[in-house]
């Protein structure tokens, strides 16, 4: 993925306060890398990528790399290594100056907020998707933070970021079913939440049905996810998945904020689709540059490429740009009376 990681700045008291400006300073690339077979690919060092924006080549200020246990290089079908290891030209003379350039570092910890469906599309099914979401925060580091918010026609930040996961536990317990869905309203406000935190953020969201009551596009969300560096992952059922209008919208918000979205047709699969997302975050690499002098003031693009023969087989999965947003187009109303902040227009 690649995400432009945002420098919020807050309102000045003489700014109106439905104002919520982003000012890109710093791009963030969060990069999953598989293989023909749909594996991660691990053990990839900086001087392995190539960055370029608007085919300006940049230079890779940090780079990140999950640092839990258990992570293996695939091996091809004779057991021997198909990562970076088994290449025979030192990784340091692949990239002009080496890896001291650039901050390398373990990636311990995330900033994820779980969004649940509470509205009334969740009167069946509700107790398995707490199961699902239940086995989602115990598979996460301790030290990483979870936040857990639910909605129907307003949202509700029922536990803020926290690595005390017991109380995400009580909140997504304490949770109950009933009002329309506004999903796209509270799916911005989080976005808005996660965008003043440093480094790697996500929200997954649990949909059971179509959005009946926001008055914020899916656009709106997507813009301002690509414009904060947020990833958005969406697991849905079979009942928005018929809904082609829901499903297509599922599929384009989380794709440019570089994360995924699933549709699950029982309960087991929503646990496989929780499993799935903590897997794509453990896999990811994240990687930052600040951009080179570039005159484009709107939609910039990104690629991502593997450098030598032997890595230039791996698929990339990432983001294909960010736009330089204006600091304000209209105003956004906070829905569940705790904010406002502005959003620009979608492209």
């Amino acid at each position: 993925m690649v995400l432009a990681q945002g420098r919020v700045s807050l309102p000045a008291a003489q700014d109106d306060p439905m104002h919520f400006r982003v000012n890109v300073v710093l791009v963030q690339l969060n990069v999953a890398v598989t293989d023909d077979k749909g594996r991660y690919v691990t053990g990839l060092r900086p001087q392995d990528f190539s960055v370029t924006e608007d085919k300006l080549p940049q230079k890779i200020s940090t780079f990140e790399e999950s640092s839990e246990p258990g992570q293996t290089t695939p091996q091809d079908q004779d057991g021997k290594s198909t990562g970076p290891d088994a290449a025979s030209e030192p990784p340091s003379s692949r990239t002009p100056g080496g890896p001291a350039d650039v901050k390398v570092s373990h990636l311990s910890a995330d900033n994820v907020f779980v969004l649940f469906d509470t509205s009334n599309y969740m009167y069946r099914g509700f107790v398995f998707a707490q199961d699902a979401i239940a086995d989602f925060i115990r598979s996460m580091d301790d030290s990483s933070k979870v936040a857990f918010y639910s909605y129907s026609r307003n949202l509700s930040r029922a536990t803020t970021l926290t690595t005390d996961h017991s109380l995400i536990m009580n909140g997504l317990r304490s949770s109950v079913a009933g009002d329309d869905a506004a999903l796209y309203n509270s799916l911005l406000l989080t976005v808005k939440d996660a965008a003043t935190l440093q480094g790697r953020k996500a929200i997954v969201v649990f949909s059971n049905g179509p959005d009946n009551a926001s008055s914020v596009p899916p656009e709106d969300v997507a813009e301002m996810a690509e414009s904060t560096g947020t990833i958005i992952y969406i697991i849905s059922t079979r009942q928005a998945q018929e809904d082609p209008v829901s499903a297509a919208a599922f599929e384009r918000v989380s794709k440019v904020s570089g994360g995924k979205a699933y549709f699950a047709k029982n309960w087991r699969q929503e646990k496989e689709a929780f499993a799935s997302v903590r897997e794509d975050l453990v896999h990811l690499y994240t990687l930052s540059y600040y951009p080179q002098y570039n005159p484009n003031r709107g939609w910039r693009s990104i690629k991502v490429n593997l450098l030598g023969k032997d890595q230039q087989k791996y698929h990339i999965r990432t983001r294909d740009g960010y736009r330089l947003l204006p600091p304000l187009t209209r105003p956004v109303n906070d829905y569940s009376g705790s904010g406002s902040g502005t959003h620009t227009a979608p492209k």
